[in-house]
């Protein structure tokens, strides 16, 4: 019988957590199989091995191991996979499979200058949009925002396009925040491309609350958050596990 286990960060914050779980329930009822169960890789509970355990209990002996993860990074290539060793080990019966991240597509883009439509009116030409990863040691993951920032420049008419990061990378969020208001931009827009809020959102909006209390026009836009083309990306990676389910190929 076929399983699905959903492996998601976690978060200290509980409506991340919130957002986490109700953007894969939408996933799961659009699925519809019957065993599925929702994971954290940290700072949350279920853990991935009490996840599958639970699947396991119920019959599963195929276990399609879903990363809710925008990029491939350490939790990809590390940590979930330890977990499924761990698993196999304790479970040897059971077949595991392992699905990939959304990656860069050109749909989470549309989301982003969705998120910049709701926040902002017409763009002005002289202004900055900053783009901010989570960041990672894994040389993939600035690769693949600078192809994000590439692209949203194209999709927005050549507005210029900033990249920088939370952790682990360079430019800094302080760093690129501070460097678009010294460049004198006439605005800069904030577009976190983050799945939920967080610890790192609140951050965001703490440092744009005190450039704007210096009167700089800094506008933070929405994070990708549980849009249906977020749910749908994320169910197209189940189904490319899934025997018989035809798959569209959105990314790039």
């Amino acid at each position: 019988m076929q399983g699905i286990l959903y492996v998601s960060h976690g978060s200290r914050v509980p409506e991340a957590r919130r957002q986490a779980a109700d953007c894969i329930h939408s996933v799961q009822s659009k699925v519809g199989i019957g065993l599925q169960e929702t994971c954290y890789l940290e700072l949350a509970q279920p853990d991935m091995g009490e996840g599958i355990r639970l699947l396991a209990e119920k019959g599963a002996d195929k276990i399609a191991v879903i990363p809710v993860l925008l990029l491939r990074a350490g939790h990809y290539y590390t940590d979930i996979p330890k977990e499924i060793e761990t698993a196999k080990n304790k479970y040897p019966d059971i077949e595991f499979q392992y699905g990939k991240p959304l990656g860069v597509q050109e749909r989470l883009i549309d989301i982003l200058i969705e998120r910049i439509n709701e926040k902002h009116g017409p763009i002005c030409p002289d202004a900055n949009i900053l783009l901010v990863g989570r960041g990672s040691r894994n040389p993939e993951t600035p690769a693949a925002i600078q192809k994000i920032q590439k692209k949203l420049s194209q999709k927005l008419g050549g507005i210029h396009v900033d990249a920088c990061y939370l952790a682990a990378c360079q430019p800094s969020f302080e760093e690129g925040l501070e460097k678009s208001i010294q460049a004198g931009h006439s605005q800069t827009i904030v577009v976190p491309y983050l799945w939920f809020t967080g610890i790192l959102i609140e951050s965001m909006q703490k440092k744009v609350r005190e450039y704007q209390e210096d009167g700089f026009h800094v506008i933070l836009c929405d994070h990708l958050g549980d849009h249906p083309m977020m749910v749908e990306a994320l169910a197209e990676r189940v189904y490319e596990l899934l025997p018989g389910k035809k798959v569209k190929n959105h990314a790039q």
